[in-house]
């Protein structure tokens, strides 16, 4: 599976365990919630700035959401 598609999936699923809606993660990094829409469905890449906000935003490393790593570790 390419890293793309598994940062696609993994955003969403920790979107989703928090029970967040879309709007709720566009408004925590500043975008709006059709650009988290196209970074889930795999039709829109994300600026590091965003990639790191969704990190702090979920307490992950980039490396779990890019695919790098299998399990979900905390920034440190």
């Amino acid at each position: 599976m390419l890293h793309k598609d598994v940062f696609c999936m993994r955003v969403k699923k920790l979107r989703k365990a928090r029970k967040e809606q879309q709007a709720d993660l566009a408004d925590a990094i500043g975008v709006k919630q059709s650009t988290i829409s196209d970074i889930e469905n795999g039709r829109r890449a994300t600026s590091f700035d965003k990639l790191a906000a969704i990190c702090q935003h979920y307490n992950v490393s980039a490396d779990y959401l890019l695919g790098l790593i299998d399990e979900p570790r905390p920034l440190v």
